[in-house]
Order: C-alpha cells, then sequence, then structure tokens
C-alpha cells in the first residue's frame, strides 16, 4: 500500500464527518449561505440595482430579482469582459470559463477566488467519500487520467480564459500531479482525434488505476487502446484499472458496452460539474442518486418543469422540493450568477439527505405534439428494451418526424448507433415504444388515439456521431450529443449516415 492511499483514508473520513454535519442541517445551511451571499454582493452593480441591500429574506429575493438565464444576465457579463470590477460579484474573477451555447453562441462563466473551491474541493471530495464507503484507495497509487479539453489558456481583460476541464487541470493537487497523465504538451492538442490516439499511445505501458471523462469520449480512448492492444480487453491492458469516474451524462445507456470493453464490471463514481458550479456527486455506493452540495457556495431554486415557460413560475428553496418532480436548476453562486437558469432538470430521489438524479434539459425535449418526453424517459426505455437482449448502444438521438416522405402518421425518429445488434430489432424497437408508453402518458394517448404510430429506428454507420459533432467543432472535451431534439437539426445530418431502418 502506498502514501497516498494510507493517507487518504483518514482525510476521507474527516470529509465524510463533515458531509454527514452539513447535510443534517439542510435549510439552515442554506439559509446562512443565502444570507452570506446577498450580504457580500451587495456593493455590487447588480446588488446596487437590485437593492440587495433591502432584501432580508428569501421571499424578498424572489420579488427583486427575476430567473435569468445566460442572455438575460449577458449585459453584466460583458462588463466584467471589459474589465470592469465589483459587477456581479466584489473584485474581478479570476478565470472566465468558456462554455458553447444553444442559443447564445459562446458563454463566459465567471469563476471567482471564492468559488473555485467549489469546482477543485467538490471533484477531490467525491473521490474521498467512495475511499470512505468502500475502503478502496489503492487506486491512488497508480497512474490516473482525466479525459479533458486543453489546459492552455487564454486572456480576455487580464482575466485568465478556457474551458473549465482545462481550468480545474491547473488546479490538480499536487500530490496527484506525479501520477496524473498524459503530459501538459499532449493535453494541449486541439484536434481530439489525435489527442486521444496520442494519449492511447502514452498509456499503454502504464499502470492506469482511474480513468475519468464523459463516457462517450472514454468510450473512444478504449477502443483506440484495443486496436492498438491487438484486441485486447481494457482490464488486460490495465490489470489494476478499477475505478471509472464520470460526469454530464447518463451511462446507463453506455454500461454494456463498457463491460464488453472492459471485460469485467469496475466500480464508478457519478459527478455533477457543470461550468456553474460542481451541483453533486455520489456519496455512497451503491446508492441512487447523487448529494447535492448544499455548503459550497451555491444556493439553489427549483422551479417545477411543467411551469417554466410560465410568466410567473413556482420558485422554491430546497427545503420545499419534493420527491419525484422534474425541476429545473436554478442557482445563485458566489461568483456572481444571480436567479440563473443553467437549462438542466433534475429529480430528487431523497430529502434526508438531499439527493438528486439528473434527468435532462429544459430545452432538450420532443414535443411536436404535446407530448413532452424527456431524456430521462427515453434512456430508461431505451435501458428497459435492452435487457436480456445484449443490446450495445454507442450513442443515439432522437427527434419528430412530423410530415414523412413515405406518408401516413407522424412518428417519433431514433437514430442509433450499435457496437452491438438487437437479435430482433422490430421486437426491439416495439418494446422501446411500450416502454416509452408506459413512462409518458401523452404519448401513450397519441399512439392509442392513432395521432402517432410507433416509433422508427435508423442505425446510422459507425462512428456516425463522432462525424457529426466533428462537423459542428464540438469533437470531444465536455461536448455532449444532444439526445432529443423538437426540430429536425441534428436529424437531418443523420440521415445521411443511415444503413438500416426497422418502421
Amino acid at each position: 500500500m502506498g502514501i497516498r492511499s494510507i493517507l487518504a483514508k483518514p482525510l476521507a473520513a474527516w470529509v465524510a464527518g463533515k458531509n454527514k454535519k452539513w447535510s443534517s442541517r439542510p435549510a439552515e445551511t442554506q439559509q446562512k449561505l443565502f444570507n452570506k451571499l446577498i450580504s457580500k454582493a451587495a456593493g455590487t452593480a447588480f446588488g446596487r440595482d437590485h437593492r440587495f441591500d433591502q432584501i432580508k429574506s428569501y421571499e424578498d429575493f424572489k420579488k427583486q430579482v427575476p430567473v435569468r438565464d445566460y442572455e438575460d444576465l449577458k449585459p453584466y457579463i460583458e462588463r466584467v469582459t471589459k474589465g470592469e470590477q465589483d459587477v456581479l460579484w466584489p473584485g474581478k474573477p479570476i478565470y472566465f470559463c468558456k462554455t458553447s451555447g444553444t442559443t447564445s453562441g459562446t458563454k463566459y462563466i465567471p469563476i471567482s477566488k471564492d468559488s473555485i473551491s467549489n469546482h477543485i474541493n467538490s471533484a477531490r471530495d467525491a473521490l474521498l467519500m467512495y475511499v470512505h464507503a468502500t475502503g478502496n484507495a489503492a487506486f491512488l497509487d497508480g497512474k490516473l487520467i482525466f479525459l479533458s479539453g486543453s489546459p492552455e489558456l487564454n486572456d480576455i481583460s487580464g482575466i485568465p480564459l478556457g474551458r473549465l476541464s482545462g481550468i480545474v487541470n491547473h488546479h490538480v493537487p499536487g500530490y496527484l500531479r506525479s501520477n496524473q497523465v498524459p503530459d501538459y504538451q499532449t493535453n494541449c492538442i486541439e484536434d481530439w482525434e489525435t489527442k486521444v490516439k496520442t494519449i492511447a499511445d502514452q498509456t499503454l505501458p502504464l499502470d492506469m488505476t482511474l480513468i475519468s471523462g464523459i463516457p462517450s469520449w472514454v468510450q473512444m480512448y478504449f477502443e483506440i487502446l484495443r486496436e492498438k492492444a491487438g484486441g485486447k480487453n481494457i482490464r488486460d491492458i490495465f490489470p489494476n484499472f478499477s475505478l471509472f469516474v464520470y460526469g454530464g451524462v447518463n451511462f446507463e445507456p453506455y454500461r454494456s458496452r463498457f463491460r464488453d470493453l472492459i471485460g469485467k464490471e469496475i466500480d464508478s463514481i457519478e459527478t455533477y460539474p457543470a461550468s456553474e458550479g460542481f451541483i453533486a456527486y455520489q456519496d455512497c455506493h451503491p446508492a441512487e442518486g447523487l448529494l447535492l452540495l448544499l455548503n459550497s457556495g451555491i444556493f439553489y431554486e427549483f422551479i417545477p418543469a411543467e411551469e417554466y415557460f410560465n410568466e410567473h413560475p413556482t420558485r422554491l428553496p430546497v427545503w420545499e422540493v419534493k420527491t419525484g418532480v422534474n425541476y429545473a436548476v436554478v442557482m445563485n453562486t458566489n461568483a456572481g450568477l444571480w436567479a440563473y437558469s443553467i437549462g438542466d432538470t433534475v429529480k430528487f430521489v431523497s430529502l434526508n439527505p438531499y439527493r438528486i438524479v439528473v434527468t435532462g434539459r429544459i430545452k432538450h425535449f420532443t414535443s411536436a405534439f404535446g407530448e413532452h418526453v424527456i431524456a430521462e424517459e427515453v434512456e430508461a426505455a431505451l435501458r428497459e428494451a435492452s435487457v436480456g437482449d445484449e443490446v450495445q448502444v454507442v450513442e443515439f438521438s432522437v427527434a419528430p418526424q412530423v410530415r414523412p416522405l413515405e406518408g401516413g402518421l407522424p412518428y417519433h425518429e431514433w437514430f442509433i448507433e450499435f457496437s452491438r445488434m438487437p437479435n430482433d430489432p422490430e421486437q426491439f424497437r416495439l418494446r422501446i415504444d411500450k416502454e416509452l408508453q408506459q413512462r409518458n402518458v401523452y404519448y401513450k394517448d397519441l399512439i392509442q388515439g392513432n395521432v402517432l404510430k410507433p416509433l422508427v429506428i435508423r442505425s446510422v454507420a459507425k462512428d456516425a456521431f463522432v462525424r457529426y459533432m466533428k462537423s459542428e467543432g464540438k469533437l470531444g472535451g465536455q461536448n455532449k450529443v444532444p439526445r432529443l431534439a423538437n426540430d429536425r437539426q441534428i436529424a437531418d445530418k443523420l440521415e445521411a449516415e443511415v444503413v438500416q431502418s426497422w418502421v
């Protein structure tokens, strides 16, 4: 046992004790944080504009600060990017996180001296909570890889600018830095395919024990490794690989393929990092849901998803939420984001402590006919339909087909890249449709009322989604394929990749 794994266990126990303390007093923890945020930002331009000095309660805050998305907050952010101080948070940000928006183009999310610890310590604590829960710390003595974007930073008005994963890379603790791969030069390679191939070359001879990244890009890395190693499983390439850390997307559609690539089941940790803040991580193993981080510089609000587009939607603090309800996430942070809608939706699966599952994106749904099918529903339908059939899905995306060229009723069109095809494709298609009807009553009514016909599957060529993401300039890093669309933008580009259809 190495020195890192020995020292990790008492530190893990300390983190677990700290988490138990604040999670047992959630309302008090969030209320104290709310008061601190309002007090500290009262003298900023935003605080003066919204009369923070008059806010005595959360109810006052709701009256004076409307929910905003990036476009609404952009005038303030532009002032910061031009060098103005004390706009959203005292002083200037220490970083701008550069991220892509679907409607806003490039977004610049501030990270402050106060908020950087949220991103760094939360990632550390996720690992330590795993150590505490399982007793397994041996992975800390081997080589670790965080498959991420480039750590190279640019500059805007004297403020370093980069992707979140690149920024965080500069803050990897020293005790892990010597174990981290790849080297800095490789990490700076911009072309994702070249980068992953170079990483595979570097890591093949190493004792990799922890691998972290978005599942779709880690899957690409594993496939390249197997090709370079003459078809060996990952467990044979890295015999001590024992922990996979991921976030950003639901892992279930990838699980079967990962098991096949690795050659065995391994432990995993799910995390929920966002450019705006590290929101939650898996604190129990095994357990459903991720622990919502209530003491980490973020005061949360939640809007019932079905009310999100109302003129005056309900806004709830964490102590008023219920389990089983789909909520849009709104954040107030110690980097100066106020009543900021990040576009994600979650459900609470526990209120003691507060644990969530990510259900999708508020603007990523299929609802051409009023059905409002969300990511949680399509992913669960696909997972259940695959049980017992050994189907392996690389990636998929769903869109409405309102005016079929072949005529007849409209339908949901599923573009799926398989690494292992279903034994009976037609039955597989019908199983997915049945499972989706069970999860969405509006979809069921449309099918049974002959408004829609059962879904259609288009099997696409190998690497179709890689080519699509590359054509959009979004290959690799933190970028993810949208699983659901309410238009045909993605579907129309994938049509050229179709090799088989089941209708």
